[in-house]
């Protein structure tokens, strides 16, 4: 007896051996899964409580603890917990009072980054009104578009939009629209000035009772998408979508010790919902940045003793294209959070700026689901497994890549894909893991569902994005359906060959898509690429470049050099209107380039040539 005690007490001690030795990440995913549980739990029961227990009570709770705390760093200015508090406070009433907003509505925000963007946020949850979050950028019909999505009777500005408030006044005016701008006077006529009743009023609490109303289905904020292609959509956050989003922080290890960097604009989601109300929910100080700004990021992160910065897009990349400078490494960062890196990036990313952990993850603002890599394996999204596909049931399918819509088998059910390869990610819609939609027209939400995906009656959210989870259960990001094209049979990945055509020396940004050829089915590969600065162009060394890495269905066909990219507010670079011109002489005065294979080199696109090809006489 006493050997089976020995021989079951050294199976004990081995267990966590073997597990690490054959499921090396096996504990990290059961404490982060058991976390992501708690946190869930936890505010699920404060969502059910009346009136529920949102992000401004969250709030609320951290100025009590740590009322002199800096909340928000930027530039010379400082604002603590308290600070924000009053100012919301202030706003708060002065919305209710001279505005006359109303609980259960919604105020638009046409405003760039600054601490304004913070307390007019929580000043309109204070008082159970959304906000509507435009892009800055926005202007005439796509701005109207826009304030009209979210049925706002109120858009909130200042004077630095003057031209571009003007100019759609007249067509606000006849729609019942109210313009405020927040500043002391107003240089337009019918625009109200509004910072003076803030400044004048109380700054005493705002009573619970001024948003009695709100439960977990209450809008908190309506952020529009990218607007890749067509005119953006208002994506409904929910409180209990916003507290997801908001909690990503605290899954990543960020505590209140740590001060944030958050360059990211704020009508976006990375930059509102999780760069500040993460901040919010670990009771962090958050230093904003107006925009981004290569040359400043270390600069800043240096002067704020940042410890946890934010990224998306292309951001990383143009840290890593800046001059190399002896300092590179002199700064306190230990964590980055975001998405988009790719994998010779964040490889370069590492041996530059130091050891740095970067929590690398998945998701869409409207999204329900979403995966983050807290294992720093390069290149991935996040972990799957069997506990958290219980959890937020998903699933990978077989889809066309000429239409974007998933194969289906003689039932009339999708077919889920095997691991290793590329499927559509798509997720199932549940009492606990919904899809809130977008606002106005319904057809735009029903856009995004799957029915019958694997039954008769089950409803997916269908993400758009292609995916892939390895045998080890990291997941990848390969492309989006529609940026994925199909040539010569093959299918073909924009992102992978990005990422390969990235490396080439000459080469700052380079965005690839694939266009229609007279006579030919699918669509052949075109890259736009924007040159390092100094460094010219070189037709035979892409050539072999592209040769030696990439298969020959990938290669790009026709290369188009612009002096910068097009990209939007969240550096995703958009493709619409190049796909649209394709290689057409006639419609493009950049620079358009032709594989030649005789010449073993990226030529000029002459007539000729083109001609050539219209008419079917090129070989491709």
């Amino acid at each position: 007896m006493p050997d089976l005690y020995t021989v079951l007490l050294g199976l004990l001690f081995l267990l966590p051996l073997l597990g690490n030795l054959f499921f090396p990440h096996v504990w990290l995913d059961m404490k982060k899964l058991l976390g992501t549980m708690y946190l869930g739990y936890k505010y699920n029961r404060g969502l059910q409580r009346k009136p529920a227990f949102t992000m401004v009570d969250i709030f609320l709770a951290k100025v009590q603890k740590h009322p002199a705390k800096p909340l928000i760093l930027f530039g010379d200015e400082v604002y603590t917990y308290q600070d924000i508090d009053r100012l919301s406070n202030q706003a708060a009433r002065a919305f209710q009072s001279q505005v006359g907003l109303k609980e259960g509505e919604t105020l638009a925000v046409f405003l760039q980054n600054s601490p304004v963007y913070v307390w007019v946020w929580l000043a309109l949850a204070k008082i159970g009104c959304a906000m509507s979050c435009i892009n800055y950028n926005a202007r005439s019909k796509i701005l109207l578009h826009a304030i009209r999505s979210c049925d706002s009777k109120i858009l909130l500005t200042t004077p630095d939009f003057k031209t571009t408030i003007e100019d759609v006044l007249p067509s606000l005016r006849k729609e019942g629209i109210r313009v405020f701008y927040l500043s002391d006077n107003s240089p337009t006529e019918g625009v109200e000035a509004l910072l003076g009743q803030i400044k004048s009023s109380s700054t005493d609490p705002v009573p619970i009772s001024f948003r009695a109303s709100i439960t977990s289905k209450s809008t908190s904020v309506y952020i529009f998408t990218s607007g890749t292609t067509g005119l953006p959509k208002a994506a409904i956050i929910n409180q209990s979508r916003l507290l997801r989003v908001a909690s990503v922080f605290s899954f990543c290890g960020v505590s209140s010790k740590d001060i944030i960097y958050t360059p990211l604009p704020l009508y976006h989601s990375a930059g509102l919902l999780l760069g500040i109300g993460g901040s919010l929910e670990v009771g962090a100080t958050c230093v904003l940045k107006s925009k981004f700004s290569v040359s400043q990021f270390w600069d800043d992160c240096r002067r704020y003793r940042v410890s946890v910065i934010q990224y998306v897009g292309e951001t990383m990349r143009y840290l890593c294209n800046a001059p190399q400078k002896e300092n590179d490494r002199d700064h306190s960062v230990r964590k980055a959070c975001g998405n988009g890196i790719r994998m010779e990036v964040w490889k370069e990313f590492l041996r530059r700026f130091g050891s740095i952990q970067i929590y690398e993850f998945y998701g869409a603002t409207e999204s329900n689901i979403g995966f983050v890599n807290y294992t720093g394996k390069v290149g991935a999204v996040g972990r799957s497994s069997l506990l958290l596909q219980k959890l937020t049931p998903y699933e990978l399918l077989q889809y066309d890549p000429d239409t974007g819509e998933p194969v289906r088998n003689k039932k009339g059910y999708c077919i889920p894909i095997a691991p290793g390869e590329t499927g559509l990610l798509v997720a199932k819609i549940t009492n606990s893991n919904p899809f809130a939609g977008y606002a106005g027209d319904r057809q735009k939400s029903e856009k995004k569902l799957l029915q019958d995906v694997l039954k008769k009656g089950d409803y997916y959210f269908n993400t758009g994005d292609l995916l892939r989870i390895d045998h080890e259960g990291f997941v990848y990001f390969q492309d989006r359906v529609g940026d994925t094209f199909r040539w010569k049979g093959e299918n073909v990945a924009t992102t992978e060959v990005e990422e390969i055509l990235t490396t080439v020396k000459f080469i700052q940004e380079v965005n690839v898509y694939g266009v229609s050829v007279p006579g030919h089915e699918g669509r052949i590969g075109m890259a736009a690429i924007q040159l390092k600065e100094g460094l010219p162009f070189d037709g035979g060394e892409l050539y072999r470049h592209a040769k030696e890495y990439l298969p020959k269905y990938a290669i790009p066909h026709f290369i188009r050099i612009q002096k910068a990219l097009e990209v939007t507010g969240t550096f995703k670079h958009i493709k619409g209107q190049l796909v649209k011109e394709g290689f057409d002489l006639a419609a493009i005065s950049d620079p358009l380039f032709f594989l030649d294979e005789s010449e073993k080199c990226y030529v000029p696109l002459t007539q000729k040539i083109y001609n050539s090809i219209a008419e079917q006489r090129q070989a491709l």
